[in-house]
């Protein structure tokens, strides 16, 4: 098993059009609803108050239908409201993995599956727009499925993005993989948390370094299944590279965002005992935040393959 670090930095992927941060004069002429919310920070510069979801939202809508087209976008209340930047972050350096790996690709036959897509389907929507991807979007819970099949239709995206529903919540591939099914690729921002007071300590940190009093409860960042599962992000990531080697022939690689760099070892261990054959590692970063995620292959000598 070979494993691959590419190296990240502080900055942006060079194709992430949010590199240069955001120029809220353009994204209120884009979304006029957010300029209720944009006020000068303490470097006077505009922004937003980020613990706001409110405010959350409606710059995603912004930047949604600035840069990727989809003019209409919502999630329900307490539904997990992401950072755009680093889940195009994360798209970017996938199609780079793609490139390196499979030369000569179309870009139209790639089939992303995405694992916990969620009620927002931010994933498929910038793969979809930015390399014109076919999606499935996959998640245990029927209310984000619908909310985010409302999104799908609301933009015409019927083609290219589908939604299904995990059946059985303890499993990650089993159960959506249909037999003779083919992916290019999967994604996953796996759960990071054990429990629901690990969680609640996680977003009062968040709230701690953004300079607020921090609440007593969830605050709007996600569904329980959204945060936290049993055994946190350890057990989710060994169940999936476990399941992963049953659908070995189905899917070129399988990929997953690691957000504790602690769970590294355990992560390599698992995927030589499933005997990946190649495996990578790509670092990412959005200024002081560092993440990465990992790839792996059972399919040798991928150069040769058409899709």
């Amino acid at each position: 098993m070979a494993t691959k670090y590419i190296s990240g930095s502080s900055i942006l992927h060079q194709y992430n059009l949010h590199r240069a941060g955001y120029d809220f004069s353009v994204l209120v002429q884009t979304h006029p609803p957010l300029s209720q919310y944009v006020r000068p920070n303490a470097y006077g510069d505009d922004s937003i108050d980020f613990t706001n979801p409110q405010a959350v939202k409606a710059l995603n809508q912004a930047l949604l239908k600035k840069y990727y087209g989809v003019t209409v976008w919502d999630i329900p209340k307490n539904y997990l409201c992401p950072p755009i930047p680093g889940r195009a972050d994360y798209v970017h350096y996938l199609a780079d993995l793609l490139a390196e790996s499979i030369p000569n690709l179309n870009p139209e036959q790639v089939r992303l599956l995405d694992i916990g897509t969620g009620a927002n389907l931010v994933y498929p929507l910038i793969a979809a727009h930015a390399y014109g991807w076919q999606c499935v979007g996959v998640d245990i819970d029927s209310k984000a499925l619908s909310n985010a099949q409302q999104i799908i239709e609301a933009n015409g995206l019927q083609q290219q993005i589908s939604v299904r529903l995990q059946p059985k919540p303890e499993s990650i591939f089993k159960g959506v993989i249909l037999p003779g099914e083919q992916f290019t690729l999967t994604l996953c921002n796996p759960p990071f948390h054990a429990s629901a007071a690990e969680a609640l300590a996680g977003t009062q940190r968040k709230w701690r370094g953004l300079g607020k009093k921090p609440p007593q409860a969830l605050n709007f960042g996600g569904q329980s299944n959204e945060l936290f599962c049993a055994g946190g992000e350890a057990a989710f990531l060994t169940t999936m590279i476990s399941e992963s080697r049953q659908f070995a022939r189905q899917c070129v690689w399988f990929t997953t965002l690691v957000s504790k760099a602690t769970n590294l070892p355990l992560v390599y261990r698992e995927l030589k005992k499933v005997q990946a054959v190649t495996v990578k590692t790509v670092e990412m970063a959005q200024g002081q935040k560092q993440s990465r995620f990992v790839a792996w292959t059972f399919q040798p000598d991928l150069s040769k393959k058409r899709i």
